[in-house]
């Protein structure tokens, strides 16, 4: 039973060791202890404080590359556009220079076949006309051989000539 009641001595010795102890505690390791708890508590105080900051300026970096995002795919929307009324553009002036090229060169080729035609008229009058004068020639070679018809031919020329 001597374990179950310790005699006041060694209670009281136990007891001034046990404050002896804690003063010593208080002095040299309880300050450095909160210190270092309070430094440890603050840290993560900042920590937090600046996640929280990191975080909402990443929230305001995500919404700033969103309305990026949306003006990007606007200014692509509208140079898409106007590239495609640029290319409608250009194709509607390439038609319309076709147009106008092949009505030239239409309108030149029927000039150039007029030209070929009057020319072809023209030659063909004269080679009329050269042949017609070449049987006038031999015909009137032909029938005024003998003196009598020629005589009678200026007769009748003179008649139809009226001075």
């Amino acid at each position: 039973m001597e374990l179950v009641t310790p005699e006041w001595g060694l209670v009281a010795w136990t007891t001034i060791t046990f404050l002896i102890l804690l003063v010593l505690l208080k002095a040299f390791a309880w300050k450095p202890i909160m210190n270092a708890i309070n430094d440890r508590e603050k840290s993560i105080e900042d920590a937090l404080l600046k996640a929280e900051a990191a975080k909402e300026e990443m929230s305001r970096l995500t919404g700033e590359n969103e309305s990026l995002i949306k003006q990007a795919r606007a200014e692509r929307d509208l140079i898409l556009h106007e590239a495609k009324k640029v290319k409608e553009q250009m194709i509607a002036d390439a038609k319309e220079t076709a147009h106008k090229e092949g009505a030239r060169m239409i309108e030149l080729a029927r000039v150039e076949i007029n030209n070929h035609k009057a020319i072809a008229m023209a030659d063909v009058k004269n080679q009329v006309a050269t042949l017609s004068i070449q049987i006038a020639e031999k015909l009137l070679q032909k029938q005024l051989e003998d003196q009598k018809s020629q005589d009678e031919l200026v007769a009748q020329l003179l008649k139809e000539v009226k001075l």
